[in-house]
């Protein structure tokens, strides 16, 4: 990308998409014997998932881009296996689970890879196809709701039954995508973020998810208003497009650390989720930096393949010595195989994300949530306050960072310097999320033990964050609150942080307030561990910290903690995002003085 002036998606999508089905091709069942022959295995979980068989759709747009027939036949196989899995109802069970909400992906899928070779299927090749594509959208025409579903589910029916709808033009299809979308648009806050992917309260779903937003709720939206020329949803996506746009970092890595299901976020993307360059494509003619913003997401993404497959992050060859689950790699596939068909094939000026631009701090006050720019880094800070109060401490969306933490950090001309990872691993569906005995967080955080549990302000789901702008590029976050346990309980102990963002450097300083405990408290402050850094304790109260670019200093300011590094070092990594860590800590023992604040600061030398 250095130097390069102009961009051509049709091209860069196609090269990637490419990639992605010659692999994912070599893993489909070949023998006509074998009861799944067509399908696709996953060599990682031992499974013949049944979403993989989405994968007819990038098979047939690789075969309309290269002419190949053995990608017409792969796509005709997995979809007559596809056919032969559907249950009676019309649902497709996502093996090895029994959950059907993900019938609506498999339609879509099916749609699309219908309109462009039909006129390669046989008579009754069609009556199958169309048989299962009706069978399918009346299905979800009788259960799709926010109460069966989360929120992005309702979205891509939106799609799948408007895109279901120019096959079979049965009306009722028509009347619940639109039912389904003004509901969705209706549940937008004022910046314009989705809620619904959480917990349910009273048949509906709460909860804000950046990367299920931008990867398949916003642009099922956009497809179905484009179909139906809905304007008023039209115009919402557009709306709502102009705020997430601000979480494509300078990298193109997409800034999910904060979403209530961040337990997937792979720095890229979601784990699960199709991908942001179909919406962004989608509306390249809206705004010049849309097609910018899906190729240098592209490169994110790009950036975690390893041997044709695509990872959960940028460290996951060094976590892993296995191949990943398919997911990630067909769930993209998919995503690039929509939007090349989308793309015009014209060169785009390549210029700068919001988020190159330097010098700027933004609040979103409907999700607690604080973006700074300076000279050198990107933040983002995060207090959004979602519960989900139904489950509490047994919900997978309650082990997300918040309380004031920097959920992601990134220097420029180095990467990611600190980044999010769930407060404790728990393996929520444990087809999607390895072991990882053991590990620690890498959230920045406070946090103490004693007898009556662990305590740290990522529970802190009450925060009160505030920013300021004091001039001269100098930026200003606060927030205040208590240490809490996983079940929202005090330990008796409340926080305040201060950060303050300028040009080359961030000062940090945590003032705790002993109320009704007085333990030895931990300040954590995991730096990530790209190959070759390296980290020399130069005094007491100073690391350096060498990468191959750059050179940072961690400087304890106050002298009343103690500095210690490298503490349980090889626990310091995540499944999700696959990046690993180094830890720094601030050990803070009580004594008579009260408050006590630690400060410190991270400065970039070089």
């Amino acid at each position: 990308m250095f130097g390069q002036k102009t961009v051509n998606l049709k091209t860069e999508f196609s090269q990637t998409l490419l990639d992605f089905t010659t692999e994912l091709q070599q893993m489909q069942v070949l023998e006509k014997s074998d009861t799944n022959f067509g399908a696709i295995i996953c060599k990682q979980c031992n499974i013949y998932h049944t979403r993989a068989a989405e994968t007819i759709y990038p098979f047939t747009v690789a075969y309309k881009t290269t002419g190949e027939e053995s990608y017409l036949t792969s796509a005709i196989d997995l979809a007559s296996w596809l056919i032969d899995q559907q249950q009676e109802n019309g649902s497709w069970k996502e093996t090895p689970e029994d959950w059907t909400g993900t019938t609506t992906d498999q339609l879509l899928m099916m749609v699309l890879s219908y309109n462009n070779i039909k006129d390669k299927l046989s008579d009754a090749q069609i009556l199958r196809w169309k048989k299962s594509i009706e069978s399918a959208a009346d299905y979800l025409t009788l259960v799709m709701s926010n109460a069966f579903a989360s929120i992005n589910y309702c979205a891509t029916t939106t799609a799948s039954l408007s895109a279901t709808y120019q096959i079979i033009p049965d009306e009722k299809y028509i009347i619940k995508a639109k039912d389904l979308a003004r509901m969705i648009i209706a549940k937008m806050d004022e910046e314009g973020f989705i809620n619904g992917e959480g917990g349910k309260v009273h048949e509906a779903k709460y909860g804000v998810d950046l990367g299920y937003n931008l990867e398949m709720s916003l642009w099922g939206l956009g497809y179905y208003a484009n179909i139906t020329n809905d304007i008023v949803v039209r115009e919402a996506v557009l709306n709502s497009l102009k705020n997430h746009l601000y979480f494509i970092y300078p990298d193109g890595s997409m800034d999910n650390s904060w979403g209530i299901r961040s337990n997937k976020w792979t720095t890229y993307g979601s784990a699960t989720s199709d991908g942001c360059q179909v919406l962004f494509t989608m509306f390249a003619d809206e705004n010049p930096i849309y097609p910018i913003a899906a190729y240098k997401n592209l490169q994110s993404i790009r950036s975690c393949v390893n041997e044709g497959l695509l990872g959960y992050g940028p460290h996951y060859s060094k976590i892993f010595n296995e191949d990943p689950c398919i997911y990630p790699t067909f769930a993209k596939a998919k995503n690039l195989a929509f939007a090349f068909e989308l793309a015009e094939n014209i060169d785009y000026p390549i210029t700068d994300l919001p988020t190159e631009k330097i010098n700027w701090i933004k609040e979103f006050k409907t999700l607690d949530l604080i973006e700074v720019r300076t000279k050198s880094f990107i933040s983002t800070i995060t207090a959004y306050r979602y519960k989900d109060v139904s489950k509490e401490s047994k919900s997978k969306y309650m082990y997300r960072p918040t309380g004031g933490s920097i959920s992601n950090l990134w220097l420029q001309d180095h990467g990611f310097l600190q980044a999010a990872s769930q407060t404790e691993y728990i393996r929520w569906e444990p087809m999607h999320f390895p072991e990882a005995e053991g590990i620690k967080c890498l959230t920045p955080r406070i946090e103490f033990k004693d007898s009556n549990g662990y305590f740290t302000n990522l529970f802190e789901f009450d925060a009160r964050i505030e920013s300021d702008e004091k001039g001269d590029n100098v930026f200003e976050i606060h927030t205040v609150g208590e240490l809490k346990d996983k079940n929202q309980l005090n330990g008796g102990v409340g926080y305040k942080f201060n950060y303050e963002f300028t040009d080359n450097e961030l000062k940090k300083s945590v003032t705790v307030y002993y109320r009704d405990a007085h333990p030895v408290i931990t300040i954590v402050e995991p730096i990530i561990d790209y190959c070759g850094m390296e980290y020399t304790l130069i005094d007491p109260s100073t690391v350096k910290i060498e990468s191959e670019n750059r050179t940072i200093e961690f400087k304890l300011l106050s002298n009343n903690a103690e500095l210690v590094i490298g503490r349980d070092r090889d626990k310091y990594w995540s499944p999700f995002p696959s990046l690993k860590a180094f830890p720094l800590e601030l050990i803070i023992t009580p004594n008579a003085e009260f408050p006590k604040t630690i400060e410190y600061k991270i400065s970039v030398i070089k």
